[in-house]
């Protein structure tokens, strides 16, 4: 979030107390949000057919959750295994706590503002790693941003692959293809400048211990990337994204069936590239708005009824929150437990 240092005046409260002028901007910041989350869910209900988003959830096929629960579960999975290819570079840990700290984080950006499970899931395994939280969430953000860029690079190329472009997306095709790009090839030769960057911050003005904090949370952010300078962590990279990418898209292509639609990869790639540059856009918790609109500006162009496409990111939505939640409070428990076990033993 934005941190800018206070100005020089205050406010003063009705008891005395002085409280600094920016004190305001939680409740700003949130009204902003609602407001971006009430557009967006207005321009996706905009003229729906509420019989048939009815229908299409009361006749849908349900079983087909037997199926999309396991794969999402094996795409978390992987998706920790992934992120131990940036953390193991400082410490081995072993995998099942990186899950479970992984799925404490999803729980986190599911029910609090600001994306706050990044944190979340960077003190739960910090802490249990001794690696520290700052250490942990700069490895978090640079898999975050990798997996932004590669969204992207994925999606430009999916959506080239169709007949049937959604009009929305047809101008930002070639945006996207080239801000991957030159976001990709920044991300891997960012390190390369270090010298530079610090440098940067060394002549900066103003508060010397936040610029010092800044400073040590870029060196940890590079640290993290150069860890990917390793030929062999860099294809294990690239190859676990791609194979999380297709397992989602394969999930996807079978849970639209409940609604009785069918989608292939490519399409599928297509809306999760949607969806997930949607969820950058400040959102109420749950992405309440965005996914919406981005669903039915994909899906529609696609042969989707709009009532479908809502039905089908519903149940989307719901069912991953079941699957989070679930999965999510194990991860808080057990990290809770390990906590609570550290604290005694210190005291021996």
């Amino acid at each position: 979030m934005d941190q800018k240092l206070p100005d020089s005046t205050v406010q003063t409260s009705s008891n005395g107390a002085a409280s600094p002028p920016h004190s305001r901007r939680p409740i700003l910041w949130t009204v902003l949000v609602l407001l971006l989350a009430g557009f967006f869910l207005f321009l996706a209900l905009r003229g729906v057919d509420w019989p048939a988003f009815w229908k299409s959830l009361y006749h849908g096929r349900y079983e087909f959750l037997l199926l999309t629960v396991p794969i999402s579960t094996a795409s978390y999975f992987l998706r920790s295994v992934r992120w131990s290819v940036f953390v193991r570079a400082e410490k081995r840990i072993p995998i099942h706590k990186i899950f479970w700290a992984n799925m404490a984080g999803y729980l986190g950006n599911a029910v609090l503002p600001a994306r706050a499970g990044e944190w979340v899931r960077s003190a739960f395994l910090g802490k249990e790693s001794g690696l520290g939280t700052s250490f942990i969430l700069a490895t978090a953000l640079a898999e975050r941003i990798f997996d932004v860029i590669a969204l992207v690079l994925i999606g430009s190329i999916a959506l080239l692959l169709q007949t049937i472009v959604p009009g929305l997306l047809i101008g930002g095709l070639l945006v996207m293809t080239m801000g991957g790009i030159v976001g990709l090839t920044a991300f891997l030769a960012a390190p390369h400048f270090e010298k530079t960057i610090l440098g940067f911050l060394e002549r900066l003005q103003g508060n010397s211990r936040l610029v010092l904090v800044i400073r040590t949370q870029i060196m940890r952010f590079l640290s993290g990337i150069r860890s990917l300078h390793d030929m062999r962590r860099l294809t294990s990279f690239i190859l676990l994204t791609a194979v999380i990418w297709l397992t989602d898209a394969f999930c996807t292509t079978i849970g639209v069936r409940i609604i009785h639609q069918t989608l292939t990869i490519g399409q599928a790639l297509v809306l999760m590239s949607a969806l997930g540059l949607s969820s950058a856009i400040p959102s109420a918790p749950g992405y309440i708005g965005p996914y919406q609109f981005a669903a039915v500006a994909v899906l529609v162009p696609f042969g989707f009824l709009q009532a479908e496409a809502l039905a089908f990111i519903l149940i989307s939505q719901a069912s991953n929150l079941l699957l989070v939640g679930f999965l999510g409070l194990i991860g808080v428990w057990y990290f809770r437990i390990f906590l609570k076990t550290s604290a005694q033993h210190s005291q021996l």
